[in-house]
């Protein structure tokens, strides 16, 4: 059987990947929608298809951001703490990360839900909002998991 941190690197790598192809659609359609605007041809729904594929790439990047620890650090109060202060506070911070994520995760599931039930669809090509609601409430769910790995590195001595 697979380790768990393995299938969450390779998870994460995945939807990491889904959120640079919805870069990469998000570039050519308002390039495309800028040209045919141009010719007075404009695509249709352009605003919304590109709205909907940036909450995909916020939140199927993060999870692979964080794995990675891309994301902005402040040090600098860290360096002058002891190893056990380090990995105290270092836990503490992942311990409030993971349970903000999982109040949001929680949250856009109960959005997603409500988008469904209402039927609640973007007012000019009538996609629905809620698979983008759910699709995101799972990727904070799964930075819930990479915190929990991130403190299982932190007391291990693997995460520096």
């Amino acid at each position: 059987m697979a380790n768990p941190f393995d299938l969450l690197r390779f998870v994460s790598k995945l939807l990491n990947a889904i959120a640079g192809i919805a870069v990469t659609v998000m570039m050519l359609l308002t390039v495309a929608d800028v040209l045919l605007r141009a010719g007075g041809r404009p695509i249709i729904g352009t605003f919304e298809i590109v709205a909907l594929l940036l909450a995909l790439v916020i939140g199927f990047g993060i999870p692979q951001v964080s794995l990675e620890r891309g994301h902005v650090y402040m040090d600098f109060l860290l360096e002058r703490l002891s190893k056990r202060a380090k990995k105290m506070m270092n836990t503490f911070t992942r311990v409030l990360c993971l349970i903000l994520f999982a109040l949001i995760g929680l949250n856009l599931f109960s959005v997603g839900a409500r988008f469904h039930a209402s039927g609640e669809v973007s007012p000019t090509i009538q996609i629905p909002f809620y698979p983008v609601a759910y699709g995101v409430a799972v990727c904070c769910l799964l930075e819930c998991c990479v915190f929990v790995f991130e403190i299982v590195r932190i007391w291990r001595d693997q995460y520096e």
